[in-house]
C-alpha cells in the first residue's frame, strides 16, 4: 500500500503559509524550485494551479507558486521566524512589492 495514500492533502496559498511550511519549502528547495518541481492541476473552479510539493509526516502541502513565494523563499532567514508559533498563519510577512523589484544598481 502506498504510504502517501493516508496523507492529508492541503493546497496552500502564500497568504496562508505558516513558518513551519515555509521552513520545509526552503529546506526541500534550498536553491529554489524549477519546472521539474512544479505540479500543475485544475481546481474545482477549473482554474489552472501551479504548486510545489512539501511533505510532513501526515500532510502533503501543495503550495501555490507566486512571485511573493519565490521572493520570500529567497530571502528566508530562520531568525525572522523563531519567535512565532508554528500554527500562526500571520507569521509569514507578505513582502512589499517595492522590495521585490530587482535593484538597478546591482550587477
Amino acid at each position: 500500500m502506498d504510504k502517501n495514500a493516508h496523507l492529508n492533502r492541503v493546497i496552500v496559498d502564500f497568504k496562508k503559509l505558516t513558518p513551519e511550511v515555509l521552513k520545509l519549502l526552503v529546506e526541500r528547495y534550498p536553491d529554489g524550485y524549477d519546472d521539474r518541481n512544479i505540479i500543475s492541476f485544475r481546481n474545482s473552479q477549473g482554474e489552472r494551479i501551479e504548486a510545489v510539493e512539501v511533505l510532513t509526516e501526515d500532510t502533503k502541502y501543495l503550495v501555490k507558486i507566486s512571485a511573493k513565494l519565490e521572493y520570500t523563499m529567497e530571502n528566508y532567514d530562520v531568525d525572522d521566524y523563531e519567535d512565532f508559533e508554528d500554527d500562526d498563519p500571520t507569521a509569514v510577512v507578505e513582502p512589499d512589492s517595492e522590495d521585490m523589484v530587482d535593484g538597478a544598481d546591482e550587477d
